[in-house]
């Protein structure tokens, strides 16, 4: 299949990608998008390896309150240069990760980061209750591992599912804006506000 202008937009306009970028996956794949796509975020990635060791001295700090005014984020996320901290894809990535804090309420950024006290007593809990199910001994450590995965995808804010496209996590999102700002780029911090809590 020949790669047309049209197959390039409709490709640009699904990752955010350069046209460039866009064309050779493309090609590579014989114009199926799809395909395309899976090489785009397989390379997204491997740019998103080579940069995370990079320092992250520059970035922004972004604020969002959602309609009704009732909840609030304020989030700080890191990036390598002031040029790219001024990009729209920085502060489009922030309009998006605030949304999703004001709506899915994580606790905090990553599995590294959850208390691990809690994340105990989160096992005991679920091991008491398979033991009670009468679940074999040797089943039971397999069917808590499952239980922290969807754990972490309700805590976590780079385990959840993106409110706009749930095929993909929130770490995926990032993946690709590292890739298509070529930096390095982390969620520092954020706090969420909400009326009465």
């Amino acid at each position: 299949m020949a790669v047309t202008l049209e197959l390039i937009q409709q490709l640009r306009e699904r990752t955010g990608l350069g046209m460039m970028d866009c064309k050779k996956a493309l090609t590579e794949t014989n114009g199926d998008i799809e395909k395309a796509i899976e090489i785009l975020r397989k390379k997204g990635s491997l740019v998103a390896e080579k940069r995370s060791g990079n320092k992250t001295s520059q970035g922004i700090i972004h604020s969002y309150i959602h309609s009704g005014s009732q909840v609030g984020v304020l989030l700080e996320i890191n990036c390598e240069t002031d040029f790219v901290a001024k990009n729209d894809t920085i502060k489009e990535l922030a309009q998006n990760l605030c949304m999703q804090i004001a709506a899915l309420k994580p606790t905090c950024i990553s599995k590294e980061e959850v208390d691990t006290d809690k994340l105990e007593k989160e096992k005991d809990v679920h091991r008491e209750i398979l033991k009670k199910e009468g679940k074999p001994a040797n089943m039971i450590e397999n069917i808590v591992e499952g239980k922290l995965k969807k754990f972490y995808a309700e805590h976590c804010l780079l385990n959840q599912a993106f409110i706009k496209d749930e095929k993909k996590t929130i770490e995926d999102i990032v993946k690709e804006v590292i890739a298509k700002v070529g930096e390095n780029i982390k969620i520092n911090k954020f706090s969420r506000f909400e009326i009465g809590q």
